[in-house]
């Protein structure tokens, strides 16, 4: 497709969707809506972690962020001139309980409020996600994911947001990743709040999987008809070489990275094979394996994908990891360095269709960051990543043609936004923004995916 015709082969792409198919973009609170001492709004780990020396690129921040907060009524015009039918946004939970317990922050719950009014009457449909890593600080500081509370706090906290925008929003995230929240938090340190050691991030993950089988329930009773699952994230995983301990390293991935979240998820416990591994490093010490009993059934699973990783075998790190290291990329990359793989995400969405059956799936995220180069009137002519927008649809596309119970997909993101440790310089928006200013601006992507989701 040229530049020049955003209508090339759009048409025939947006034919090979189902009809009532959720189009829509994604985005997550810290990330987006700064604001972060307005009306009454506690202090997060993103802001204790991003404001200690040398934690996030530059020095960066979520402060300000795109000043959605503020500037809220705007994007959701912004959305609706872009055509989409659906749109992810996740709760701040210091917004709703500063402390991260008792009763709620009603000033903060208002801004919610009015953010799914507002979608509503634009046409889109509101997808919330509970918990997309912001986690209270006085929660942190009480043991954050590591402490059994958790558990009994977040189903607080769902309860609140549940009764407070059940009667209008018909589908629930639980948790966004709990892979690299638990893994990254609290395993290596490279993500907020920046705790490391291996049996650390899998207590932390055994609490995440008991949060979410808490919270479930707890919105069907106060948010009845919804449609409630839980977002994992997942890489297409290849051996490095033709070497088996490549192939075993592979295997050893797979499960650290995806089964371990996957299969309670779906009420099978822990991976007997990584369990024995990690019996067998010295890391289970203190570490809770058991299953998670009586998982409830979710209404749908969601995805996250954007990337292809080469595995090979590493020597154990005494208590760390499953004995793997990913290979740099092979080929073509984005610019944070991830190989861009689209075949791997109908692999991806065949495997789990084959392996744990989920009713629905749903992609929310998928999308790419690439050196955007700037114009005229912050015009981007951003052809990479609406080139990896639409490969990825192709695939995505293919494997509905497969019977993959694909019903809805979101791109990362609608806005460039403050990505985590990598700061502002990782653009990831259809949505151009000038942080000095606050202008938005559709890249070319955002005006190819305009020009496919009104034609689905």
């Amino acid at each position: 497709m040229s530049t020049g015709r955003l209508d090339d082969g759009v048409a025939s792409l947006a034919a090979r969707f189902p009809r009532r198919f959720a189009w829509g973009a994604a985005t997550s609170s810290y990330q987006i809506e700064g604001g972060v001492r307005l009306d009454g709004r506690g202090p997060s780990i993103w802001d204790t972690f991003s404001a200690a020396p040398g934690r996030t690129r530059g020095g960066a921040t979520g402060a300000v962020a795109c000043d959605h907060y503020r500037r809220w009524v705007a994007d959701l015009d912004l959305m609706a001139e872009l055509g989409l039918g659906a749109y992810r946004f996740s709760i701040a939970w210091p917004r709703v309980q500063p402390t991260g317990s008792g009763v709620a922050n009603e000033v903060g719950l208002d801004f919610y409020d009015r953010l799914v009014d507002g979608l509503l009457e634009r046409g889109i449909e509101p997808w919330v996600t509970l918990f997309h890593w912001d986690l209270p600080q006085a929660l942190e500081d009480r043991g954050g994911w590591l402490a059994p509370g958790i558990v009994e706090r977040f189903a607080e906290f769902a309860a609140i947001v549940g009764k407070r925008l059940g009667d209008r929003v018909r589908h629930w995230i639980t948790l966004n990743e709990p892979r690299t929240f638990t893994l990254l938090g609290y395993g290596t340190g490279g993500h907020a709040p920046g705790r490391r050691g291996w049996g650390a991030a899998l207590t932390a993950a055994h609490h995440a999987h008991l949060a979410h089988a808490a919270a479930v329930p707890v919105l069907r009773d106060v948010a009845p008809g919804s449609s409630v699952g839980i977002c994992h994230d997942m890489a297409h995983l290849v051996p490095g070489s033709d070497d088996e301990a490549d192939a075993a390293a592979v295997v050893r991935q797979d499960g650290a990275m995806h089964r371990w979240f996957l299969d309670p998820t779906f009420g099978r416990g822990y991976p007997e094979d990584l369990v024995a591994w990690y019996e067998r490093q010295g890391m289970l010490s203190g570490v809770e394996v058991a299953a998670v009993d009586d998982a409830p059934p979710i209404d749908f699973l969601a995805l996250n994908y954007y990337r292809r990783e080469r595995i090979v075998a590493a020597a154990p790190r005494p208590g760390w990891g499953p004995g793997t290291a990913v290979l740099e990329a092979d080929g073509e990359r984005t610019a944070t360095g991830w190989e861009v793989w689209p075949d791997g995400l109908r692999t991806v969405l065949c495997r789990v269709a084959d392996d744990y059956t989920p009713a629905e799936i749903v992609i929310t995220e998928n999308g790419a960051a690439f050196p955007d180069a700037v114009g005229e009137h912050g015009n981007v002519a951003d052809e990479p990543r609406r080139r990896y927008l639409e490969r990825h649809l192709i695939a995505a596309a293919d494997a509905i043609d497969v019977g993959v119970p694909l019903v809805g997909y979101f791109v990362w993101s609608l806005l460039d936004n403050f990505e985590w440790a990598l700061g502002y310089d990782a653009r990831f928006g259809i949505v151009h923004v000038d942080f000095a200013t606050q202008r938005r601006t559709p890249k070319l992507s955002g005006r190819w995916y305009r020009s496919l989701v009104t034609r689905a």
